[in-house]
């Protein structure tokens, strides 16, 4: 019920997520500064995102850290879990309970995975134009949901998607989700094209108060 692309660009991690299930942002995504990106997909248990991200934060090798995962949890067969690391090391497992159609493609800094897919080829279709955009993290993980849902994204409809970024912050400096919707997509786009404008103020007025622009908002005189 999932399809998702996990990335490294430069220090930061991004994630793109998407299912037919409601709220797939808040169970299957695992993002750490200095650590990597873990999605936890299909038959979702959240903690072994947890478990992986813990271990590629002690300098465990992506596909190390997934072997390490998977033969210490007796609900692998169920699980489909991807990871980058922190030197662009990829890791996929999809157990073989894993639902419909799955599929897989990695390259240096990326991976994606899905399951109950309209075809096998969607996560290379997600690797691909992540690869083949420019410009932030969040428009070039937006360009990969398009281009995944033009090639047939899920066997069903998909009702949730979210695009989350860590970039050395110490919190997701982009948080985006769209927990239903019947166009998931319309949705993403519109709130990407709303928070990338004001992503950096927002990050000015955490690390630095004194410097960042007004609110702007009524009853603010300042």
């Amino acid at each position: 019920m999932t399809f998702s692309l996990a990335v490294r660009d430069g220090g930061a991690f991004g994630s793109l997520i998407c299912s037919s299930s409601p709220a797939v942002g808040a169970r299957c995504v695992h993002l750490r500064d200095g650590a990597g990106a873990v999605h936890s997909q299909n038959i979702t248990d959240p903690r072994l995102g947890a478990r992986l991200l813990d271990l590629l934060e002690g300098g465990t090798p992506a596909p190390e850290a997934m072997d390490r995962v998977v033969a210490t949890d007796a609900t692998a067969p169920f699980r489909q879990l991807v990871a980058v690391d922190a030197e662009g090391h990829t890791a996929i497992h999809s157990g073989p309970n894993a639902l419909g159609t799955v599929g897989e493609h990695e390259a240096p800094g990326a991976a994606a995975a899905g399951n109950l897919l309209a075809s096998a080829e969607v996560p290379r279709v997600l690797v691909q134009a992540w690869n083949d955009a420019t410009g932030p993290v969040e428009a070039r993980l937006l360009a990969a949901f398009e281009a995944a849902m033009a090639a047939g994204g899920e066997a069903g409809p998909v009702h949730s998607a979210a695009i989350t970024v860590v970039s050395g912050h110490g919190w997701r400096t982009t948080d985006l989700r769209v927990d239903w919707s019947d166009d998931p997509l319309a949705a993403m786009r519109e709130l990407v094209e709303q928070w990338l404008p004001q992503r950096d103020d927002y990050i000015l007025r955490a690390e630095d108060p004194a410097r960042s622009p007004g609110y702007g908002v009524p009853g603010d005189d300042r």
